[in-house]
């Protein structure tokens, strides 16, 4: 469940400076001029989640205000929430297995009934621009270098750990790579670091959260914000599929299913080898 702090990207018992600091970066990343020349339907969405973000903060930096809403997600014991419908870092760090067997089993099941049937998706943005170049971090060592990719159907997966939607399409991006990567398909999360450093998490815990849900396509690490910012990422999370010539084609905000990711691939897929047909 999205609450206010998860829109700012903090947990429920941050401090205000965490939280001030938390409003400061969201606000600078929906900054009117930085979206003025983006496609109508993604200004629209950061307009309203600009003044979304404005709301919020207005709550949550008034103390009275805070520990009213804090009460109505279901408690507050020394100003920090008691929230049973998200995890604590600790909780999904120590996650039973009961959750990582279902969630195992939902991969499957998606994996299972995505064969021999024709995709069907969300509608998602369409654009075609040059997709911004960039080398990073990768999580498990070494360098992500989007120009390694050419020529492949890219999925550019953006997300952090405390984004409530982000978790519940993990299986979905996990089952895409596992199925399609053979056929062309490369799957890249690039985690918002700089956001997690702040939250105080390291690389080591980011690692210990993706490993619950089995993921093994490769994440970038966006220690600087260089990447967010050059893709302009609004709300998380937001995913960009990128042709074999390296752009752009299509942009979804939100969480991502199988089916979305098969249907694009396919379609992508599709225009590159006719393309090469004489």
């Amino acid at each position: 469940m999205d609450t206010y702090y998860t829109l700012l990207g903090v947990e429920a018992g941050a401090s205000q400076e965490a939280i001030t600091a938390a409003y400061t970066h969201q606000r600078e990343r929906y900054n009117p001029e930085r979206v003025a020349d983006l496609d109508p339907a993604l200004r629209k969405v950061a307009t309203e989640r600009s003044a979304e973000i404005e709301r919020v903060y207005a709550i949550l930096a008034d103390p009275e205000r805070r520990q009213q809403y804090d009460a109505s997600l279901g408690g507050a014991v020394g100003g920090v929430v008691a929230e049973r419908s998200s995890l604590t870092p600790r909780e999904r760090t120590y996650a039973i297995g009961g959750v990582i067997a279902a969630i195992a089993l939902i991969a499957t099941i998606w994996v299972i009934t995505g064969r021999g049937a024709q995709p069907q998706s969300q509608e998602m943005g369409a654009v075609n621009r040059p997709a911004p170049t960039f080398a990073v971090p990768a999580l498990a060592g070494g360098t992500i270098n989007l120009a390694d990719y050419k020529g492949k159907v890219v999925l550019l997966n953006f997300w952090g750990t405390w984004c409530e939607p982000c978790k519940r399409e993990l299986p979905a991006l996990q089952a895409a790579y596992s199925k399609l990567t053979d056929a062309g398909l490369a799957v890249i999360g690039v985690n918002l670091t700089d956001d997690e450093q702040a939250q105080g998490r390291d690389q080591a815990a980011i690692k210990a959260y993706l490993e619950q849900y089995g993921v093994t396509y490769p994440v970038a690490l966006d220690v600087q914000g260089e990447v967010t910012n050059a893709y302009r990422v609004f709300p998380l999370p937001t995913s960009f599929f990128i042709d074999g010539e390296g752009r752009i084609r299509y942009v979804h905000i939100g969480e991502l299913t199988l089916n979305d990711v098969q249907a694009r691939f396919t379609e992508l897929k599709g225009e590159a080898s006719a393309q090469r047909t004489p």
